[in-house]
């Protein structure tokens, strides 16, 4: 009986030791699948996961080299208060002077973020972007002021702007350069100077033109304000004839003179940020400007009447000092390092980009939209840009510099600023309207 019972029993539990066999088989499978499944599952989260931790670890660096790239981070803050200002009708000064310290950083950080484009875009497209954004702020506040019909703003801004950067601009870098190399001689290359020098004379001469014509046809019978104007377009066609023969000559034919002076620091320059990003930055700035710019427009005769203050003084003096703050600082630091040439190409180059594009391109912006405006930058304006010009050639006719030649051309920029900052008698524009 037990062997019966033992021998008919085994078969039973072979058979269920197979079954379980199989059953552990099954489950080892399913659970090394899944196990499988888990691990690349984890692998794409991961991956994932550092994909997104890239990403904001970009966005953070790109958003410190842009935003906290600058002494004049401290300034930023002037940005959401103009905006806020604004909104809640603080009062028409207040938005003025906000926006406008709000534009000085944001003329430094566009200039830098151009620069980083330009080492992507090769030296003929990075210099065409540098002579079109470098004064953007420029540009923008004529755009809008023309479109607001003012056209004595756009005037005395463009003005302003030129002289800054002939006399304070290179004045403030004459002087800190020739005290702290006194014991050196500053040498610098004349071909640049003499270029920009030739084109400054020649933009004096189509604003001298408009002027002279308006006297001379005084006693006529002809439409003065018509001729001019005529005159004044022909002009502006002309001028941005130079510039564009200026550009090929900088950056294909004579190349070497302005780059000369650039190659020791060219080694150790680099992109720091990708080119996408500097354009998103780029984009994004430019219309933080133009909201800042409508505002400086918009309340500049409010400022000028809370402040006492004319607007020729505020358009001439304050708002090129604020906008080409970083300029300033720039072409100071050059001199003091004994690199001239590059204060020279600083100043010298956004005088002349504005005296002959930007000038003349709103004239023709002008003419495009309907607004009569031409040259003219009445008998004062005019005498003092052609002395500026004058005392500015005259300065760098030697090829070298001393702290005196500094001295000279601040001054000169302190006297013009205490002329326009006494007048107070109302002007009278094209059209017969009385502006400060």
């Amino acid at each position: 009986m037990s062997f019966f019972s033992d021998s008919t029993s085994r078969p039973f539990r072979t058979m269920n030791e197979d079954m379980e066999n199989n059953v552990e088989t099954q489950e080892n499978n399913s659970s090394s699948s899944s196990s499988m499944v888990r691990k690349k599952s984890d692998i794409v989260m991961v991956t994932n996961n550092n994909v997104r931790f890239q990403m904001v670890r970009n966005v953070m660096i790109n958003m410190k080299e842009v935003m906290l790239g600058t002494k004049l981070v401290v300034l930023f803050p002037a940005v959401p208060l103009a905006v806020a200002a604004d909104f809640y009708s603080l009062g028409r000064p207040w938005i003025f002077a906000l926006s406008l310290l709000g534009l000085a950083p944001l003329a430094e950080r566009v200039s830098f973020l151009t620069e980083q484009i330009a080492y992507f875009t090769g030296p003929t497209v990075g210099g065409l972007l540098n002579a079109t954004c470098g004064n953007a702020t420029e540009m923008i506040i004529a755009i809008l002021a023309l479109h607001q019909n003012k056209i004595h703003v756009v005037k005395f801004s463009l003005l302003g702007s030129i002289l800054s950067n002939l006399l304070l601009v290179l004045g403030s870098s004459l002087l800190c350069g020739g005290l702290a190399n006194l014991k050196r001689e500053q040498r610098y290359d004349r071909k640049q100077a003499d270029v920009n020098s030739l084109l400054l004379l020649l933009g004096l001469l189509c604003h001298l033109l408009p002027l002279m014509f308006k006297y001379a046809l005084a006693g006529g019978n002809h439409s003065i304000a018509s001729c001019t104007l005529q005159l004044s377009r022909a002009s502006s066609v002309v001028m941005l004839l130079a510039y564009v023969a200026y550009i090929f000559f900088q950056l294909k034919t004579h190349r070497k003179i302005f780059d000369a002076h650039e190659v020791e620091d060219e080694d150790d320059e680099k992109a720091v940020i990708g080119f996408w990003s500097a354009f998103s930055w780029l984009v994004g700035m430019t219309l933080v400007i133009s909201v800042l710019s409508e505002y400086v427009v918009g309340t500049i005769e409010a400022a000028s009447e809370s402040w006492g203050i004319s607007v020729s003084f505020i358009s001439i003096i304050l708002l090129p000092i604020v906008g080409n703050a970083a300029e300033h600082a720039g072409s100071i630091i050059f001199a003091y390092k004994n690199k001239l040439d590059i204060s020279l190409g600083v100043a010298m180059g956004s005088a002349t980009q504005i005296s002959m594009f930007v000038v003349p391109l709103s004239v023709i912006v002008a003419w495009i939209m309907g607004i009569r405006m031409d040259l003219d930058f009445n008998l004062l304006e005019t005498g003092c840009l052609g002395f500026a010009i004058i005392v500015t050639a005259f300065t760098l006719q030697d090829g070298t510099s001393h702290y005196m030649k500094g001295v000279i051309l601040t001054l000169c920029y302190i006297v013009i600023s205490a002329c326009f900052f006494v007048l107070k008698s109302p002007q009278i524009n094209q059209y017969g309207i009385a502006v400060l």
